[in-house]
């Protein structure tokens, strides 16, 4: 039987894989849902009531700059508290 291995054959290594790749798309979709709010939440109203952030209009600042910033944060949190490392390998167990 090979190591990592389960008795109904089913390497754990898929688990954790799959895992990590739902917690990268809950990301890219907290991402879009973020980007989209601030950006048509804010930015629906007609120009000359647009209020700025360091030039930029607040729609622009909040969705492009804030929200990039806040998730490049959560990825960084997720793999250093959520990923594992896994070995590639597949030795034989002697």
């Amino acid at each position: 039987m090979k190591k990592g291995k389960r008795k109904g054959g089913e390497d754990p290594r898929f688990r954790i894989a799959n895992r990590e790749a739902l917690i990268g798309v809950g990301l890219v979709l907290l991402n879009f849902a973020l980007w989209y709010g601030t950006a048509y939440g804010l930015g629906s109203k007609p120009v000359e009531d647009y209020h700025y952030i360091w030039g930029l209009p607040a729609w622009f600042f909040y969705s492009c700059i804030v929200v990039t910033l806040l998730v490049l944060l959560l990825v960084i949190l997720s793999v250093k508290y959520l990923y594992k490392e896994v070995p590639l390998d597949e030795e034989e167990n002697n």
